[in-house]
């Protein structure tokens, strides 16, 4: 199963950052859910057992920086909180959206501020994106598509969608 393939990454010493990679509603998101949970469950290995997985909202991070530089700093306090503490694992869904991220008027985009601490392996992320965007986007960017392990999400048969409604039923019931 991906959450396997993802963990599998996660627990490399290089190229550790998967890139979820499929078409809208297929479960990326889903899945890194699915790994916060087994963190919280302990069915992972010890690499992983105190990591915390945070989603990062770039649309949150760019509203409201009218300034050059603004959004750069608050992505980099960001930055500095998650290297301090070397425990979170950061899911960035729509991934591309990195590229171009905070860039208004000269500024540096998303992109160019994460690479060096992905390349350095100072903080950990999953990505989630389509195809086509990963094409257009992170392919075209090789010193992004390198720190990035693609991971590609099919939708789910129905055994395994059975098996994930059974997982979710108690929060409906």
């Amino acid at each position: 199963m991906e959450i396997e393939r993802v963990v599998q990454i996660l627990s490399r010493r290089t190229k550790n950052n998967p890139a979820l990679i499929g078409e809208p509603g297929v479960g990326k998101t889903a899945i890194a859910e699915g790994l916060a949970q087994a963190i919280v469950h302990q069915e992972i290995p010890d690499a992983l057992a105190n990591k915390r997985v945070l989603t990062l909202d770039m649309g949150a991070l760019v509203a409201g920086t009218k300034y050059r530089g603004e959004f750069e700093e608050r992505l980099k306090k960001i930055l500095d909180e998650i290297r301090t503490s070397r425990e979170v694992v950061l899911f960035i869904d729509e991934l591309h959206t990195l590229v171009g991220a905070g860039a208004a008027e000269g500024a540096i985009d998303a992109a160019n501020i994460l690479k060096p601490a992905l390349a350095r392996g100072e903080i950990q992320c999953i990505g989630a994106t389509t195809l086509n965007e990963y094409r257009k986007y992170i392919e075209k960017d090789a010193a992004l598509e390198r720190r990035f392990q693609p991971v590609y999400v099919d939708e789910p048969k129905l055994e395994e969608t059975v098996e994930i409604l059974s997982g979710v039923r108690s929060l409906y019931e």
